[in-house]
């Protein structure tokens, strides 16, 4: 079920202790999602996430979802150790304001020029809606998991890279994905972008695995990052959102030079 960030203006539908599942606006707001002009490192990029909060007269709890971008997949171990040093983190920032995290995130790891530490790519947030907005959320990045626990005994066909198993992976987070929006009252008529995020060639699927099943969002393509999900031998990852508006930030731009 969901529940209310009130000082947000969003709901989000809780997930694990990291972040989660997804964010929807509440009534009279929707979301933007920005763009980082440059990729940021975390701490530096969560303070210049607030400084463009503040720009556009928006608290920083509007924050609602991360997009971060690891050097190489994590062990299990690994992510859990990172995913305690974000949560701390957050908390020293302000902006984790109750159990459980309210922000929904993806972090992949590319495949060309990894970074050498974590980054932020992208970030979304609340505004006040100018409009009678349709459903505007954010689904947090998913891989082929059948349950929320975070080992290898939840990962569909773990260890294997066949096209069956490629196709029930893909399957797998297909349906992650519309569970997910179902939970934030929304369908794909209601989706403005789906990205895909592995190393494998994604075109033998591309048609019937993702494309006819997202129907109407079909008409926007994919957005395809060659990368690999945060985690060692989860192949397949996406996440979705239906968004108000979609800008570049330049706030930190010129740090990262």
């Amino acid at each position: 079920m969901k529940r209310e960030n009130t000082n947000g203006n969003y709901f989000f539908v809780p997930s694990i202790p990291p972040y989660s599942s997804a964010v929807v606006a509440a009534h009279g707001f929707e979301l933007v999602h920005a763009t980082f002009a440059k990729p940021l490192p975390l701490a530096r990029g969560l303070k210049a996430i607030q400084a463009h909060l503040a720009s556009r007269a928006r608290p920083a709890q509007a924050l609602c979802a991360l997009e971060l971008r690891c050097p190489a997949p994590y062990s299990f171990a690994g992510f859990n150790a990172f995913n305690e040093e974000y949560r701390a983190l957050l908390r020293r920032e302000g902006l984790l304001p109750s159990d459980p995290n309210p922000i929904a995130r993806t972090n992949v790891a590319p495949v060309v020029a990894p970074p050498g530490e974590q980054l932020i790519h992208a970030f979304s947030y609340s505004v006040p809606a100018a409009r009678s907005a349709a459903p505007s959320f954010v689904i947090s990045g998913a891989g082929e998991l059948v349950s929320s626990a975070l080992d290898r005994n939840s990962i569909v066909r773990a260890g294997e890279a066949s096209a069956e198993a490629l196709a029930q992976k893909i399957s797998t987070v297909m349906g992650i994905m519309e569970k997910r929006l179902k939970a934030v009252d929304a369908s794909w008529d209601h989706v403005t972008a789906v990205d895909v995020y592995t190393a494998h060639d994604v075109f033998p699927f591309l048609r019937r695995e993702i494309l006819e099943r997202a129907v109407a969002a079909a008409r926007l393509g994919i957005h395809w990052f060659l990368s690999r999900p945060p985690v060692t031998d989860i192949e397949f990852e996406m996440d979705l959102r239906g968004v108000g508006a979609e800008e570049i930030c330049y706030a930190g731009a010129q740090e990262a030079s």
